[in-house]
Formats: structure tokens, sequence, C-alpha cells
């Protein structure tokens, strides 16, 4: 929780600087070079790099790597345009979007983890056809995080009796940590984002439900065809399962009403308008937002307070994640405020090049090369901070992509979330259940092999979902 404790005292420290300090005008996008994305490129690939290829070393010092990259950020805005400017543009950042932003994957993470699935159960295809379904279908609701946090482990205990069964997590990782969470705000940090940005909440479950079904129903059918066939073929191999057979229960219920308190919290900002502001040097602050924040904040410490320690641990809770969370996006939203100032610029930025990509020769979006685009660079780099950039990409106006770029939005979202399925680093829960997973000895395909599995299966279903959806 030192996280929350760091971003109390930024807001503090804010608080108390003179206003005219920060009273900047905005960044000049349309005069600034690439040069100013290497920081964004930088901090992504050691995310991408860091815990596949000397994991010790960034175990120890990821917040540091972070810090460096945003220093080189900081520091060269100062100097160039001066540090009420510099200062402006991450008051601006951090207090409107970070903040929002792992406020509610710490709530979300801190709530899920006191909600327990006890028991065992015995892996067959139709079993682990219905589980996936059913952490799809959650991963809308307490987000990709929540969803997999809950579920990951049992599901692994449903199936260590099973010779093959690498092949379920894989599924698990395309359905419960990424596509599933398609449907709300609250399932992927992408769609926060977009929130956060002014997209309606239920805009995102209307124009992703039709995709999102197609694709699910497809890898569900995939998946059970594929479990059946191992299952048979393993026959008599299959071990006598090593967990002792118990009834299932969901333990840690009393946090689902408060869940249920981080929906009405973020829908009640998104209704309520009093039109009440705060200024933080040039920086609004609107009422129904803060209160937001301070709700889903209190339901995650009520949470602590009412949810017993041995659920907790039975999951193998432990703040860790959402710290390296915390940490790592903290850097990663500063150093995409120069490349969002280039990208506003549209063809007249360092961008140019790559605004032509998404655009037809009449200036329209080109919807496909938003999804291949958007979904592509989720894969490799991080879905959140790609659909920003492709966001800002196709005008960063919220009430226009809603309506009239309504499918534009659509092709953003659906790359960003269904593709970040595509590698162990293209989603935060992604490499948590490959760990976990691998601690409990599965025998998980490396960071190419997974990429193998990724291509054959998935890529597929979007070229078909491309052709229905997108174009």
């Amino acid at each position: 929780m030192r996280f929350v404790v760091w971003m109390a005292v930024l807001v503090a420290g804010g608080l108390v600087v003179p206003e005219t300090a920060f009273a900047a005008e905005g960044l000049p996008g349309d005069s600034m070079s690439l040069l100013w994305a290497i920081p964004f490129a930088g901090i992504l690939l050691s995310i991408a790099t860091g815990p596949l290829f000397f994991p010790h070393f960034w175990e120890h010092h990821y917040g540091k790597i972070a810090a460096f990259w945003a220093v080189l950020v900081v520091v060269p805005l100062t100097l160039g345009f001066g540090f009420s400017t510099a200062m402006a543009s991450v008051l601006h950042t951090m207090l409107l979007e970070y903040m929002s932003f792992i406020i509610l994957l710490f709530a979300l993470f801190t709530i899920s983890g006191g909600i327990l699935v006890a028991g065992n159960i015995h892996g067959t295809p139709l079993v682990n056809t219905g589980l996936l379904l059913i952490g799809a279908i959650m991963a809308s609701i307490v987000g990709t995080t929540g969803a997999s946090m809950i579920l990951i482990r049992p599901i692994i205990r449903a199936n260590d009796g099973r010779k093959h069964n690498a092949h379920v997590i894989i599924f698990f990782i395309f359905l419960v940590s990424n596509i599933g969470g398609s449907l709300t705000p609250l399932g992927d940090p992408p769609l926060f984002l977009g929130f956060l940005r002014g997209v309606d909440f239920f805009w995102t479950t209307t124009h992703m439900l039709p995709s999102a079904t197609f694709i699910v129903v497809i890898l569900l059918a995939v998946f059970y065809l594929l479990d059946t066939m191992l299952y048979r073929r393993e026959g008599e191999m299959r071990v006598v399962d090593p967990t002792p057979d118990s009834r299932v229960r969901i333990r840690g219920l009393i946090n689902a009403p408060l869940l249920g308190g981080v929906i009405a919290a973020i829908l009640m900002s998104g209704i309520w308008d009093p039109g009440i502001t705060f200024t933080v040097h040039g920086t609004e602050l609107e009422l129904q937002n803060l209160l937001r924040d301070a709700i889903i904040v209190g339901l995650a410490f009520v949470s602590l307070a009412v949810s017993r320690q041995e659920f907790r641990d039975a999951n193998g809770f432990n703040w860790e994640p959402i710290l390296e969370v915390a940490k790592l996006f903290a850097g990663i939203f500063i150093c995409i405020i120069p490349v969002i100032a280039i990208l506003q610029a549209g063809l007249d930025g360092a961008f140019a090049p790559l605004v032509s990509l998404v655009t037809g020769a009449a200036g329209e979006p080109n919807n496909v090369a938003y999804f291949w685009l958007t979904g592509t660079l989720s894969g490799f780099l991080d879905n959140a901070p790609t659909y920003l950039v492709f966001f800002e990409m196709a005008g960063g106006n919220p009430q226009e992509l809603m309506t009239v770029l309504a499918p534009t939005l659509t092709a953003i979202s659906a790359g960003a979330v269904y593709m970040g399925a595509l590698t162990y680093i293209g989603n935060a829960p992604n490499f948590m259940v490959y760990a976990i997973a691998r601690s409990q000895g599965i025998a998980m395909p490396s960071f190419f092999g997974y990429i193998l599995w990724s291509v054959a299966i998935l890529v597929p279903v979007f070229i078909l979902a491309t052709f229905i959806f997108i174009a």
C-alpha cells in the first residue's frame, strides 16, 4: 500500500506549491522529434524483456528502472520547455489518469484476493470448459487480474492428475486473463483508461459484446475438442488425483457486495455531475471522480478488515504484484506524455508515417489497420499504454469516438483487449498465471512456445473476426 501513500504525498505536495508555478501551455507536439519517444519505448522494452531474460535483477530493481526512464522524460521536458510546463504535464497525467487507474486495480486486486474457491473437482473436458466460461464472464466483473487470481489455483487443482494440462492454462490466459475482460471498463486496464478519458461505461458492453461472444464461443469449442482428444489419449495413464476430493465452496463471499460497491461507484461517477471542480495548478479534478476514488479505496480497506487472513493465505495473496504494477505504470504514464503530445499533432507531428497507416486516402480511419496495429503492439508491449496511444491517434475526442467513429474505437478496444493474449507480457495477469502454473509443476511452454500456440489458435480467429466485425 506504499503506492497509495506516495500518491497522497504527490497530491499534498502539489497543493502547497504556488499556483502560478504551474500555469503553462501544452507541449508543442508538432515540433517534437521522435527522440522524445525513446523513454516510452525503453520502459516498455524493459518490461517485455526484464522478467524473462534477467529475472533476478528485474525482481529487485524494476522500480529503479521505471524511475530511470521517467527521469529521462521529466528532466528534458524541464530543460526544454521550462519547469512550469513540465510539472503541469506530469500533474495532469498523474492526477487525472494514473491515480484513478491504479486505485481501481488496487481495489479489485485486494477485494478479489479475499474470495477463495476451496475444494477439488476433476478436470474433465466438460468441467474445464465450464470453468473457463465462468472465468471469462467473471473477468468483466472483477477484472482480468481478479478473475485470474480467484480461479487459477482451482483449475490447476482440478487438472493436477492429468498428464496433459499445459493447454488448460494456455486457454485460461486466452479467455480469463484477456478476452473475457472486454465487456466493461472494470474488465481490462485499457478499457478503464478509455472510461477515464470519457467513454461511457456501457458503451463498451454494447459495442464489444458481439465480437467477444463470437471469439469466446469459438475458443471454448476449440478447447473442448482439444481437451477431449487429450483426455481420451491419456486413458489409464492418468495418475490418481493428488488432491483429496472435497466439496467445492466459495469462501469470503462478504467481499461480493464490496465488488458491487466498486461498480456502483464507477457508475455514479459516469452519471452524476454536480458541476463542482477543484483546480490543482491548472488540473481540474471533478467532485464525482474524487468521490468515486475515495469510495473505491474505502471498499478495499473494508475488505482487508472483514476478510479472513486464512483465505488470503490460501490464495497466495501478497502485495508484490500490485506494487509492481503501481511502480511500472507510474513510469509508463510519465513516459507516454511526450508521445501523446506528438500524436495529437497528427500528420503535422513526427508520427505522421504511423498516423498515415491508419488513415485512408480521403482522411477516413482504416479500422482494420487500427485493430491489427493496436493488437500486435498490445501483444508485445502492454495493452494499456498501447490503447492510449491509438486512442489519441484516432483524435482523442471521446464523444466523436463513441458516435461518428464508433467502429474505430471498437477496433482499438478489441485489438488492445483481445490481442493482449498473444504473449505472456501482453496483459498484466498473463505472466502472473504463467508463474503460478510453473510453480505448481505444470510444464508451461517458453515465451516463444506460447507465441506458437497463440499464432496457431488466436490469429485465425482474429482474422475471421476482422472480416465479420471490423472490416
